[in-house]
């Protein structure tokens, strides 16, 4: 609600009369929302939104227009984007009932037009974009974007944002080669474990990360390594000699949280991961 106020002025022979000051208020029968589906993201994750946009009136409101400005932010005197609008992610809904998408421009910014809130009733469109290698990314980063409804005869513009965080725990992958890929019967070989952590939060020992493998064939170990550290049966591994199993011991395995560095030229972010590497040798 808006207080608004008017004067008049009477002019005649020269002479200037001014009247009383009313005063008046606007009420604003459309509000907006904006609610994030996706607890959290990382570069390549999809988020998706709902912009939820309510008539409390008596007159339904038409080609109204929808902008997101898809998270933009300055970055060295330059707009970064870190959203891309998924083509054809659109959906629209009046009152709850699923109707033909409206007008959409992908943009930066996105922007939906030809949008109808019915009296008394409600719109609610859903989309989804994908996180690209603009979002910020470590402890505390986070993508905040805002949408604004305009058009449709409202009296002011209509402002909702939503933010979503960057995940902020552990994400390990774990790569595995042989060397050499032929061996005779005797003949040596080794396997190396490569483990990534891509997450702003390292892995402790604490988190008891562990690796089990089958070797088949089954070898004779003769060395385990961390990190070129040599390591102890029973310390810090178990190896079954009749099945092939291999088993690190809980807690063995660490992996330091990955950093993050935003070229200061282009403004995207570079991923640094943790990483820490197994190397088990044995003979066939």
């Amino acid at each position: 609600m808006a207080t608004f106020f008017n004067q008049a002025t009477l002019s005649y022979n020269g002479n200037t009369v001014n009247s009383n000051i009313v005063t008046g208020e606007l009420v604003e029968v459309i509000s907006a929302t904006k609610t994030a589906l996706t607890d959290d993201y990382t570069t390549g994750d999809i988020v998706s939104y709902a912009v939820s946009i309510i008539n409390s009136g008596t007159t339904d409101f038409r080609d109204l227009e929808i902008t997101d400005n898809l998270g933009a932010y300055t970055f060295n005197e330059t707009t970064l984007v870190p959203l891309t609008y998924v083509d054809g992610s659109v959906r629209y809904f009046i009152n709850g009932d699923l109707t033909a998408a409206p007008t959409v421009t992908a943009g930066p910014p996105l922007t939906i037009s030809g949008v109808t809130v019915p009296a008394g009733g409600n719109a609610i469109i859903v989309y989804s974009a994908r996180v690209n290698s603009f979002a910020p990314l470590g402890e505390g980063s986070a993508i905040t974007n805002t949408v604004t409804v305009t058009g449709g005869g409202l009296s002011s513009d209509i402002t909702a944002e939503a933010t979503v965080p960057a995940v902020t725990e552990a994400s390990l992958t774990i790569t595995k080669t042989l060397n050499p890929t032929t061996v005779t019967d005797n003949g040596e070989l080794t396997y190396t474990f490569i483990i990534q952590n891509t997450g702003a939060q390292a892995v402790t020992a604490a988190d008891d990360a562990s690796i089990t493998d089958t070797f088949d064939p089954i070898i004779d170990i003769t060395g385990v390594t961390l990190d070129g550290t040599a390591w102890t049966e029973g310390t810090n591994y178990t190896y079954d000699e009749t099945t092939g199993v291999f088993t690190t011991l809980p807690g063995q395995i660490v992996v330091p949280a990955a950093t993050y560095a935003q070229d200061p030229t282009t403004g995207t972010y570079i991923i640094n991961p943790g990483t820490v590497t197994l190397t088990v040798t044995g003979t066939v």
